[in-house]
């Protein structure tokens, strides 16, 4: 019980010490350089299957804050340093990130899940662990040498048994307003022998964030999924968010189970997000487009259209 409320006040830094399979854990770091030419994700992650098959190798956490290293390659807030070495390629540099704008993180509501974070048998948890930041580095990929510096950066990341039956996320933090990110996600969420469909928001805008989710009391007024777009508005007590994501060409990463790393999850980092923020009586506080949007859509999405 003590690691358990040192880790989800703590939700960047690694939360599978003594767990047993099932369990994945993998952070996300989102990297655009300065010129916005160059766009990659960066997923070091770790599974435990039930298959008997899963193992880690080189893979080491520290058990009082957030840094893993795999091999020769290091993750902290802060930091990468990588050295990668395979036949699909070569990767090898290191970036520093500062000014992070971190996801408040408070007792009752540690991080963007809310009191979601303290139920202890969670199918999939997440976090935010920067909204914003600045990169500086170099990294060699291949025979191209990337410079970062200037450029934003992202941070993310999801632990627990398996990703969800379907779930929609986007993200950006390149809008013409500096310092703007939007963050949501949407997915079924089994709970108690049942499902319901929960949802998490943050839109950070003019240095505050605004936050629109199931435990919030938020509600969806609209959620529409198409062959072009993701068309989805919320309400607040006091706001109302309006999303439009386009849909991209993308790429296939894998995706937890509970067996394996078995999952196709289809993403891109070439969407865009059109964003509007409204107070409850209609007026506009900000309208904008998130470029560079990452963006999946996978699973059964009938039902999550219809729970």
């Amino acid at each position: 019980m003590k690691a358990f409320y040192f880790t989800t006040m703590r939700p960047a830094m690694y939360h599978g010490q003594g767990k047993k399979p099932p369990f994945f854990e993998g952070w996300y770091y989102k990297l655009i350089n300065a010129d916005e030419t160059q766009r990659y994700a960066i997923i070091p992650g770790v599974i435990l299957g039930q298959n008997g098959h899963a193992f880690m190798q080189d893979f080491w956490s520290s058990p009082k804050h957030f840094e893993i290293r795999i091999g020769p390659n290091r993750f902290t807030e802060e930091q990468l340093t990588l050295q990668i070495e395979r036949p699909e390629g070569r990767i090898a540099g290191q970036l520093r990130l500062h000014g992070l704008r971190r996801w408040p993180v408070s007792l009752t509501a540690p991080g963007i899940m809310g009191w979601y974070a303290w139920a202890p048998k969670m199918e999939c948890y997440h976090g935010v662990i920067s909204l914003d930041h600045a990169i500086e580095g170099v990294l060699q990929i291949d025979e191209q040498r990337i410079d970062f510096s200037r450029g934003r950066g992202y941070i993310e990341k999801d632990w627990g048994q398996s990703f969800p039956a379907a779930w929609v996320w986007f993200q950006s933090n390149h809008f013409a307003a500096p310092g703007t990110c939007i963050t949501a996600s949407v997915a079924i969420i089994p709970w108690v022998r049942q499902a319901f469909r929960g949802f998490i928001i943050g839109l950070l805008h003019d240095n505050l964030l605004y936050r629109f989710a199931t435990y919030t009391g938020a509600q969806i007024e609209r959620l529409h999924i198409s062959d072009d777009h993701v068309t989805w508005a919320v309400r607040s007590r006091s706001y109302r968010l309006e999303m439009q994501a386009s849909r991209a060409e993308g790429g296939l990463l894998h995706g937890p189970t509970r067996l394996d790393m078995g999952k196709r999850v289809a993403e891109t980092l070439q969407a865009t997000v059109d964003v509007r923020l409204d107070t409850a009586s209609g007026a506009k506080i900000f309208h904008g487009q998130g470029r560079h949007a990452g963006l999946e859509v996978h699973g059964d999405l009938d039902k999550l259209l219809n729970l």
